[in-house]
């Protein structure tokens, strides 16, 4: 018989539809983005220029922008109530330190939902229809419709859903929110993907990140097993403007071959940093770093090592983190002082921004605290070296001869995310 692991969490409500997806429906009539509703629906249309160029001043001040349009979208659909909860009420600060954590105290993220045991030893799995998935989500949850604009970057507030032989990719929020701003990204939603990398999807996370034109505004990926719990592909967003913990640790450049640099993509190793991870940048074009990268997560997925996908920097820079907290979590090997905190170290967490639901652990969170957490997500040294091979070879990388590797101690490059004034009257939510 075969063994399954297991934990036992209280799922994320992303969407107010989510507790009625095993209800019986005889027809729909709410507007949902199913067969029934979608094809026939206008949405709002945002769509994107496919090649970006460096973003100017100009550009960043845009009254168009993706990043103030998806916003004040977003405050309609919180004026309308359509949140579980005011997350710009949410206490959160930066806790002393070098790498300045930043923790949220986050009440009601975790309320009125009962613990479900989510298997945790398969990071691919069919996509189930009769659990919930996006397609079940109402159209007043929908900020926009995303799509390539060729040469063009423009905003449409009503348009039919934009091909008939394509199924369109959706911007939505989420109604748990983490912070300001934060949205779900479905690709091709009426294709009813499981929650899988692939290049085309992957460049799209990336083709918003371009466009959005912010450091502040970063999209996440989390595979089963790494702490998502909707088995149906998305991306998730949010706007926060502060650099986050792994934006600003150090990084050792890895020397790769002339061969492998033609596509202008470096890879580099993160050094001093609780969790293990890679960190992909360049890349002559967006469908270069895309390529990459989406190799490397298709190698994870198939090999069944979960992982965590943070795309910062504007979508210039691609953190890569395998981890395996969840598997201990399922072995009896987390200690009960961390379970106790029902912490869920997903993407955000990983990159620093810390979600914490009881008030004693916000009011004492510290940089010791932090580490102690992540720590127990990163693969151990000998493991992830094993991975990174792998990783390398599915990507077509391949490292120079001359490289002498640095320890986890040794002096490395810092790179800080770029500061500069944006857009957007929202301010940041953190008490300094």
């Amino acid at each position: 018989m075969e063994m399954k692991l297991t934990i036992r969490r209280v799922p994320t409500v992303v969407s107010n539809y989510q507790d009625d997806a095993d209800k019986p429906r005889a027809g729909c009539g709410r507007n949902c983005l199913g067969d029934c509703c979608l094809p026939v629906s206008k949405l709002p249309l945002y769509a994107f220029k496919a090649n970006p160029a460096k973003p100017s001043q100009e550009d960043a001040a845009s009254t168009k922008s993706l990043v103030n349009i998806l916003l004040t979208e977003w405050e309609e659909r919180m004026a309308r109530g359509l949140f579980r909860y005011d997350v710009t009420a949410c206490e959160t600060k930066v806790i002393p330190g070098n790498l300045g954590f930043v923790a949220q105290l986050n009440e009601g993220r975790h309320l009125k939902k009962r613990p479900t045991e989510f298997r945790v030893d398969r990071v691919l799995q069919p996509f189930d229809p009769a659990k919930f998935n996006f397609t079940k989500v109402g159209q007043e949850e929908v900020l926009f419709q995303f799509e390539n604009g060729g040469d063009d970057s423009y905003f449409l507030n009503n348009a039919p859903i934009t091909a008939a032989d394509r199924a369109p990719n959706v911007v939505a929020i989420n109604v748990s929110p983490i912070e300001y701003g934060h949205v779900l990204l479905i690709p091709r939603v009426l294709d009813r993907l499981p929650q899988r990398i692939d290049p085309e999807s992957f460049l799209l996370a990336l083709q918003m990140a371009a466009e959005a034109a912010s450091p502040y505004f970063r999209l996440g990926y989390n595979s089963l097993g790494a702490f998502a719990t909707i088995n149906h592909l998305h991306f998730q967003a949010y706007y926060l403007s502060v650099p986050f913990p792994v934006e600003k640790a150090a990084t050792h450049k890895i020397p790769l071959s002339e061969d492998t640099m033609k596509s202008g993509v470096t890879v580099s190793k993160l050094i001093n940093y609780p969790v293990r991870g890679l960190v992909f940048e360049g890349g002559n074009t967006l469908n270069d770093l895309a390529t990459v990268v989406s190799s490397a997560c298709i190698w994870l997925q198939d090999n069944n090592v979960p992982y965590n996908v943070l795309i910062s920097d504007c979508g210039k820079r691609i953190f890569l983190f395998p981890q395996c907290y969840a598997e201990k979590q399922a072995l009896g090997e987390v200690s009960q002082e961390l379970l106790d905190t029902q912490v869920n170290p997903a993407v955000w967490e990983i990159s620093g921004h810390i979600v914490l639901k009881r008030k004693n652990d916000y009011e004492e969170a510290s940089e010791t605290s932090a580490w102690k957490l992540l720590a127990e997500v990163s693969l151990s040294e000998e493991r992830f070296e094993e991975v990174r091979a792998y990783i390398f070879t599915a990507a077509g990388l391949v490292q120079a001869d001359d490289d002498e590797e640095a320890s986890e101690g040794e002096e490395a490059t810092y790179s800080p995310v770029p500061v500069a004034p944006m857009p957007v009257a929202e301010g940041c939510l953190v008490l300094q």
